[in-house]
């Protein structure tokens, strides 16, 4: 059974590292939780790491740039592992082909810069769809709208046998209140319509290896079970954490407020919060309404 704690300090001392998920968690796309920079920020000056693990489709000096905006400043964490990053990697080094066809919106053009790590990095070029080897999505090119309506050209897509590069496994996020389609929304439905898609973030491998590397560039990388992860989404923060073998705090306020009963500043309904993890067959060892 999972165990409710009131704030992390009440089991952070079990840990070394935390892998912190940062959109409904440390933020919600319009600003930053004080409680949660608080939290982190008492968690570092107690000797703990913190490395923030996000299924932003971008690199993380960007990342770094815009959640200093929303109010994290820099004493809240020590390093930066994104999906962006993992599945720039794997374009650089050939996973779709070298002419590609892009989904997302403008911000998200900076995921075509290579990446230094790579060496010899493939020449990409974009292209249109007709002519193009592999799919590039780092989001869909209106996050309001249903990804439904991409359906024409993921169907032209299949049909060629393109593999579709994933940059963002998210399905969902709140904006402040407005919900918006994720990188992962069109993955699935591509997959549902028979494509291949590739996956680079939470809560596959990939990702999880990058967040190992950053935190061991810090110092000395700690065991896994002196490694916890926070985020609040379950299909990908929650899965993540429990296929890597790492302990997980989840923030039931965020994506699962609704399931786990959790209202603003709360904490979460024992029994909804027994009956979600049994839905959807994933036991996190800890929970908590918000982070704190």
């Amino acid at each position: 059974m999972t165990q409710v704690v009131s704030a992390f300090s009440e089991i952070s001392d079990h840990y070394e590292a935390a892998f912190v998920d940062l959109w409904g968690c440390m933020h919600n796309g319009l600003t930053a939780f004080p409680e949660a920079v608080a939290a982190m920020q008492a968690f570092r000056a107690n000797g703990g790491r913190v490395v923030f693990v996000t299924n932003a489709p971008r690199p993380r000096a960007s990342v770094a740039a815009q959640i200093e905006g929303l109010g994290i400043p820099t004493d809240a964490w020590d390093a930066i592992a994104t999906s962006g990053d993992a599945a720039r990697v794997a374009l650089f080094q050939g996973a779709v082909g070298s002419r590609i066809w892009f989904m997302g919106e403008p911000r998200d053009r900076v995921f075509l810069e290579p990446p230094r790590i790579v060496e010899s990095p493939l020449p990409i070029e974009e292209v249109p769809l007709g002519d193009a080897e592999g799919i590039v999505c780092c989001g869909p090119f209106d996050p309001m709208a249903d990804p439904e309506l991409n359906r024409p050209e993921l169907l032209l897509a299949k049909q060629r046998g393109l593999k579709l590069l994933c940059a963002n496994p998210d399905i969902i996020v709140d904006r402040g209140e407005s919900r918006e389609w994720c990188a992962g929304a069109v993955a699935k439905l591509y997959e549902e319509m028979g494509g291949t898609s590739l996956y680079f973030g939470k809560p596959h491998p990939p990702i999880y290896d990058l967040a190992r590397r950053r935190l061991a560039a810090l110092g000395n990388l700690p065991p896994d079970d002196r490694i916890i992860c926070i985020g609040d989404g379950w299909g990908t923060d929650i899965q993540g954490a429990l296929g890597e073998g790492l302990d997980c705090l989840a923030v039931t306020g965020g994506l699962a407020a609704r399931e786990t009963g959790t209202a603003p500043g709360g904490q979460p309904d024992t029994a909804l919060l027994d009956a979600f993890t049994q839905e959807q067959g994933m036991t996190p060892q800890y929970a908590i309404g918000f982070l704190r």
